[in-house]
């Protein structure tokens, strides 16, 4: 099986289509990514995350957080996934054919589901389920089975959006100096 050199992490050609990770992601060393999968810059795939692009394209753009035991897929003919930059994606979150503007923030343990789009300054709290279809629109905040709008979000909890994620890109900068260290 083929493995990325630089973090261990399992990397697998799908139909003869492997994945493209810039040299300065992270990539934990328990991550699987397949196929049709593009990873930008300094974005971190934490521990024990999916990135499944077998049957559609997904998209990651840079400094992009994407936390422990997350799984991202796509839909057969119908979505990729296409996660811009500086998102901040919560622990145990299922991403699926759904797409996730620059500095959005998916909660732990939220579902965000075929068709959705998450505009850019939008959040998904924890645990929620946004529906097929859905939109969360720039500025809000969505919660609950199926969520819904709770409220718009201050300027200042926008803002923080980008620092988690400078924050993770961080991190995941010192993983990439420290990881190979580890596994020598």
């Amino acid at each position: 099986m083929p493995v990325c050199e630089r973090s261990h992490s399992m990397r697998l050609s799908y139909r003869g289509v492997k994945p493209t990770i810039d040299e300065t992601a992270f990539i934990a060393p328990n991550a699987t990514i397949i196929g049709d999968v593009e990873i930008g810059a300094e974005t971190g795939i934490w521990f024990g995350c999916v990135i499944r692009g077998d049957v559609h394209e997904i998209r990651i753009g840079s400094r992009t957080n994407i936390q422990d035991l997350t799984m991202v897929h796509v839909a057969k003919g119908k979505f990729g996934t296409y996660i811009g930059d500086d998102v901040t994606i919560g622990h145990s979150a299922i991403i699926h054919a759904c797409t996730l503007e620059d500095r959005s923030f998916v909660g732990m343990g939220a579902t965000v589901m075929d068709g959705c789009v998450i505009e850019q300054g939008g959040m998904l709290g924890a645990n929620a389920l946004l529906a097929p279809g859905k939109r969360i629109p720039a500025g809000e905040l969505w919660a609950g089975v199926p969520a819904r709008k709770v409220r718009d979000l201050t300027q200042e909890e926008i803002e923080f959006f980008k620092v988690s994620a400078d924050r993770y890109a961080d991190l995941a900068q010192e993983y990439v100096k420290s990881i190979p260290e580890d596994l020598a």
